[in-house]
């Protein structure tokens, strides 16, 4: 995560639909597994949190507010055939 953070544009508290980003996340919920650093593009902002899509995951997921331990970092569009082959994913179980 350091190298990520070393590298990245300025962290930003609420992503925009249709942007890319990453951040650290811990799920709420026990028993189940998660992407402790999702890389995503976002696709919907609501009061509780965001959804996006995780290409970690290959799948659209939830993202909580409290859940969300940092700011979020932006990928630009320049960033993104980079950004896929940064090795991040990390599948944590609760």
């Amino acid at each position: 995560m350091k190298l990520l953070m070393d590298n990245l544009s300025p962290s930003e508290i609420v992503p925009l639909p249709d942007k890319y980003y990453v951040f650290v996340y811990k799920a709420k919920t026990k028993g189940i597994q998660y992407d402790q650093y999702p890389f995503i593009v976002c696709t919907s902002v609501f009061p509780w949190g965001f959804t996006g899509y995780n290409f970690h995951w290959e799948e659209s997921r939830r993202y909580t507010w409290r859940e969300v331990l940092t700011n979020i970092h932006q990928i630009h569009d320049e960033e993104l055939n980079d950004m896929m082959k940064f090795p991040i994913k990390s599948i944590k179980s609760n």
